[in-house]
C-alpha cells in the first residue's frame, strides 16, 4: 500500500460524525463510573486519566496526562491516582458487564495480558482455547 493510499485510508476511515459517537460512547462510560468516585472533582479526574490513557502519548504517567488534560501540574492529577479511594472489585464488574453488552460474542476467546510487555512477535498472539473437555494452546497469526 502507497503513502499516498494509506493517507486517503485515515482520511477517510474516521469521520466527525464517528468521533461524535465516539465521544457520546466514552461520556456514557465515564457516566458508568462516575458513582465509584464521590466527589465531582475526583469523577473529573477519572475522565481526563481515562482520556489520557486512550490519547496518542508517547509516554503515559501522571505528568503527561496531567498536561494532555491541560492542567499547569501534575499535583492534582498526582493526588487523585494515589489517594482517592474507590472500589476495583465494582469498576472490574462495571467494565466486564460494559464489554459482555457490546463486545461478547459466543466464539470469542478473551486473551488478557496482565504484564504490559509488547509481545516479541506483534504479529503473533498465543492464547488458550477452552471448552469443556479440552484446553488447547493456540496460535492465531
Amino acid at each position: 500500500m502507497s503513502t499516498v493510499e494509506r493517507d486517503a485510508l485515515v482520511d477517510d476511515e474516521v469521520t466527525v460524525e464517528d468521533l461524535a459517537v465516539l465521544d457520546a460512547e466514552f461520556a456514557a462510560v465515564c457516566g458508568l463510573i462516575a458513582p465509584l468516585f464521590h466527589r465531582p472533582e475526583s469523577q473529573g479526574h477519572s475522565e481526563a486519566y481515562l482520556r489520557g490513557l486512550l490519547s496518542p502519548l508517547e509516554k503515559k504517567n501522571g505528568w503527561t496526562i496531567a498536561e494532555h488534560a491541560g492542567a499547569p501540574e501534575p499535583k492534582r492529577m498526582q493526588r487523585f491516582l494515589n489517594l482517592t479511594s474507590w472500589d476495583a472489585d465494582r469498576l472490574r464488574d462495571i467494565l466486564v458487564g460494559y464489554a459482555m453488552e457490546h463486545f461478547a460474542d459466543e466464539r470469542g476467546v478473551l486473551i488478557a495480558d496482565p504484564t504490559g510487555f509488547a509481545a516479541l512477535r506483534p504479529d503473533v498472539w498465543v492464547g488458550a482455547r477452552h471448552d469443556m473437555n479440552n484446553a488447547a494452546p493456540c496460535v492465531v497469526s
